[in-house]
């Protein structure tokens, strides 16, 4: 029996998603730009998946854009962000514990002559709205921040951050990264005062290669991609309507079991820290995280990459960090101020809806066993 426990870099893609991925991609394979009778089925599919998304995502309709996934919505929002606003300044404020698709983007801008400041997250990987109002200036372009950290589940102030931009500097755009955050917090950028968004779709049971962005309507930007003008104009490229009608398939189904989902996901957590408390009472916490399906932890004596082949080997799957950092050392524990020991040790369990209490029980015999080999 597989125990997968990294559902923060992907999970499974739900039955039904996949079924009607199936259907769309070998019955219903009309291009959405076509004016016949395939054609025009194939836009009303589209019509009704953007209906379903944009609701999950608090928006209307036509504030959303289909886009392949997070990096690409991350991507479009800060360029695009830079290019609308470089005539009030080139600087940006975004944070230390960011995914890698907005710290490379920025390193980016930086090469071309933009300053960035990465606001410190404290040492429980929160960070403060104040810290983020401290770091703006007249010349600030745009903030940009996650929603919730995908690798100590701290929940970032958006709102707060987003009435004192508009308050401090009404023409700088906000975008906000809500990838970890799609159908485990309520998504409402109005309030937010959040003009950009983005998600992804194989975090709640999409396919890969599907993602959606947010556009506030009064809000223009330069296409990221051109070419025959799909997506109202905004994202050019014939859309992959298997993997939106699953996207919106997976939206569905989220939606009608978020809340037994949360609590469900919550009740695994405190499992978990119930048992390493009674097995593992040397182990470490990282963070405090305030999402329930994002738990770090620190096995002082053990190094990561040495434990995951142990899990590995007893088919329990985890992870050191972000799936993106490929076994590079956590840039996001760092910047929390973790010293090398800790990090070097430290794994990432994240959890989803079809996960059991006897998953819980295979990663801490393997956590164990692990520990017995490593610990001396």
């Amino acid at each position: 029996m597989i125990h997968y426990l990294d559902n923060a870099a992907t999970t499974r893609t739900l039955p039904e998603a996949a079924e009607i991925a199936q259907q769309v991609m070998c019955e219903q394979f009309g291009n959405p730009s076509s004016l016949h009778k395939m054609g025009i089925a194939a836009a009303q599919l589209l019509k009704e998946s953007r209906e379903t998304v944009a609701q999950a995502m608090g928006c209307t309709p036509a504030e959303l854009f289909f886009t392949s996934g997070g990096t690409e919505g991350i991507n479009t929002a800060i360029f695009g962000a830079a290019q609308k606003n470089r005539h009030i300044g080139k600087h940006i404020v975004t944070t230390a514990i960011e995914h890698a698709a907005t710290i490379q983007a920025c390193r980016r801008l930086e090469s071309q002559g933009w300053e960035v400041t990465y606001v410190a997250p404290q040492a429980d990987g929160h960070v403060p709205a104040q810290a983020v109002v401290d770091a703006l200036r007249d010349d600030t372009a745009l903030v940009s921040v996650m929603l919730v950290s995908n690798e100590v589940g701290t929940v970032l102030p958006v709102a707060e951050i987003g009435a004192a931009l508009k308050r401090r500097n009404p023409q700088a755009l906000f975008h906000v990264d809500a990838v970890q955050g799609l159908f485990r917090v309520p998504l409402t950028p109005k309030k937010w005062n959040c003009d950009l968004m983005s998600v992804s779709g194989h975090k709640i049971g999409a396919p890969k290669g599907i993602g959606a962005f947010y556009k506030k309507r009064e809000v223009h930007l330069q296409p990221y991609l051109v070419g025959g003008g799909q997506e109202s104009g905004f994202r050019s490229g014939t859309e992959p309507m298997p993997q939106i009608a699953a996207f919106a398939q997976a939206c569905r189904i989220r939606a009608a079991h978020m809340a037994d989902d949360v609590a469900h996901v919550a009740a695994l957590k405190s499992y978990l820290i119930e048992q390493v408390e009674q097995r593992l009472p040397w182990a470490v916490w990282n963070g405090q995280g305030d999402v329930p399906h994002v738990v770090n932890l620190s096995l002082p004596g053990c190094k990561s990459e040495v434990m995951l082949r142990v899990l590995e080997s007893k088919d329990v799957f985890v992870s050191a960090g972000s799936a993106c950092s490929k076994g590079k050392e956590s840039a996001v524990l760092r910047a929390m101020g973790l010293d090398k020991k800790r990090i070097d040790s430290a794994l990432r369990i994240s959890f989803a809806p079809f996960n059991i209490t006897q998953d819980i029980d295979a990663l801490l015999d393997g956590l164990e066993a692990g520990a017995k080999m490593l610990r001396r």
